[in-house]
Order: C-alpha cells, then sequence, then structure tokens
C-alpha cells in the first residue's frame, strides 16, 4: 500500500488525514495517510525519513519554502509560487515540487462558491507565502483588477513586480485604499489570533462584495464576522479551498481527480 503524509508544526489539527481516506474510498485508491509533525529545526529529516518508503507528501506551514528548496525539480505553478504544498517522487526516485493552493482556491470560489473572477476587482490582504501561491491562477482567472494589500508596502511591491507580466496586478499599504471592490481575499493569518487586518470597511459594497477567509474554524472567522457585519454579501472561509488544493494534490500522486462536492459536504457536516 502507497504511503502518504502531511508534514507540519503543528499539525494535530489537520483535516488532511481524513481528506485523503475520502478520497481514497471514492476512487478505489489503495493508500495511506498520515499526519506527520515535524521539529521546527529539521523539516529535511522529517521529509527525507518519511520518504525511504512514502511517496508523496503535502506540506503545510511553516515548512512550504523549504520544501521548494528541498525538492529536485517544480512545477511552473511551484516556480512562481516559490513554495511547495505538495511532493511528489518520481519514477527516477527525484521529487517534484508542486503548489496546487492556488488551484485550489480559483476552484472553492468558481465551481463551490459561484464566484465571478473574470472581469472583477479582487483585493488581496497580505504578501506572505499563502498570498504568492495564489497569485497567478487569480490573475488567470482574468479579473479586471487584482490589489495586493500588506502593511508594508515594499512586500506588496515586490510581489506585483514578480507578477505585473501575468495580468493587472498592483500593491497598496492597508490604509491607502477605500474604494469598494467585487472581492476582498484574506489570505494572512490575522485569524488565527482572533485579529482583523486593518482595512477600511468602505472597501464592502452592501450587499455585493464578497468576502473569502482562507482560514477555516467550526465557527465564522474574526475576518468573516467583520465582514458580515460591514455587509458583505457572502462570507466563506477556506475550508473548499482546502478540499479542492488536495484534490490537485491527490491527481498529481494517483492519476485519477475525486469528486470533492461529497467530500466537503461530510467535512461541513461534521
Amino acid at each position: 500500500m502507497d504511503r502518504y503524509a502531511v508534514i507540519g508544526n503543528p499539525i494535530a489539527h489537520s483535516k488532511s488525514p481524513l481528506i485523503h481516506r475520502l478520497f481514497a474510498e471514492q476512487t478505489g485508491q489503495a493508500l495511506s495517510y498520515e499526519a506527520l509533525l515535524a521539529p521546527l529545526d529539521d523539516f529535511a529529516g522529517t521529509l527525507r525519513g518519511f520518504l525511504v518508503a512514502g511517496r508523496g507528501v503535502n506540506v503545510t506551514v511553516p515548512f512550504k519554502e523549504q520544501a521548494w528548496a528541498l525538492a529536485d525539480a517544480h512545477t511552473a505553478a511551484a516556480e512562481r509560487a516559490g513554495a511547495v504544498n505538495t511532493i511528489a517522487v518520481q519514477g527516477d526516485g527525484t521529487l517534484l515540487g508542486d503548489n496546487t493552493d492556488g488551484r485550489g482556491l480559483a476552484r472553492d470560489l468558481r465551481f463551490n462558491s459561484g464566484v465571478q473572477l473574470r472581469g472583477s476587482r479582487i483585493l488581496l490582504l497580505g504578501a506572505g507565502g499563502a498570498s504568492r501561491g495564489v497569485i497567478q491562477p487569480l490573475l488567470a482567472a482574468r479579473p479586471d483588477q487584482l490589489c495586493i494589500v500588506n502593511r508594508t508596502v515594499e512586500k506588496a511591491e515586490q510581489l506585483a513586480m514578480m507578477f505585473n507580466d501575468l495580468g493587472p496586478v498592483s500593491a497598496a499599504g492597508l490604509h491607502w485604499v477605500e474604494e469598494s471592490v467585487d472581492l476582498i481575499i484574506n489570505a494572512t493569518s490575522a485569524s488565527l489570533g482572533g485579529e482583523v487586518p486593518a482595512i477600511s470597511p468602505k472597501l464592502i459594497r452592501r450587499g455585493h462584495t464578497v468576502c473569502y477567509d482562507m482560514m477555516y474554524a467550526s465557527e465564522p472567522t474574526p475576518f468573516n464576522r467583520w465582514a458580515a457585519a460591514h455587509g458583505a454579501a457572502r462570507c466563506i472561509d477556506g475550508l473548499g479551498m482546502l478540499v479542492e488544493q488536495a484534490a490537485e494534490a491527490f491527481e498529481l500522486w494517483r492519476g485519477v481527480r475525486p469528486d470533492t462536492a461529497p467530500v466537503l459536504a461530510a467535512l461541513r457536516q461534521s
């Protein structure tokens, strides 16, 4: 039986083992999937130790950039993102690094949530690794505008310059923008600390703007509670993104794409 795992720190909360078990049952694939806690100072050792017998891994915070450095080759998505969340062992034993986060976000927005990306005005909060991994797929959907907003403006500007060959991307500080947009995506980790990025509520056009938090929890995230209080048309969490990016990884490993709808429904129900 082929072995797979997700590696992170912390990792006990991860839903990935359940997601991939449901994918395997649905597609008739014989595999095992586990969660591995890596020491903060020895991700490489944990990865190499597992891949002695394992066929692939998912990588979560805070190891995605280290995973990029350890991969022997990268997909175009991983190369652009500078981060890897999926590693597949190739036939010759080399490690292929991919980044499925952006594709997972785009699919969740378009197919699970029915959000129109083409021709839209999008605000992306944060200029860290989470943002970097999703910019390419967002621009591929051909929005009218994608503005990266960050407390440190220089970081947002650097990201915008890295991707400006792919579409209309710009940068701004948290307090620079007040004109309403169609979609706000929170790619910061503020919700983990019970906080909300310091942006203007004027960015939300009441009854129209959709707000999306990449984080998820059993209760609405702080960002989504803030958005709802200021009249957002819809508030969506990142659980669908988690399932969709996992499906992308599963397809890379197994050559078959699972149906994500029943798996997402099962997670919502639980």
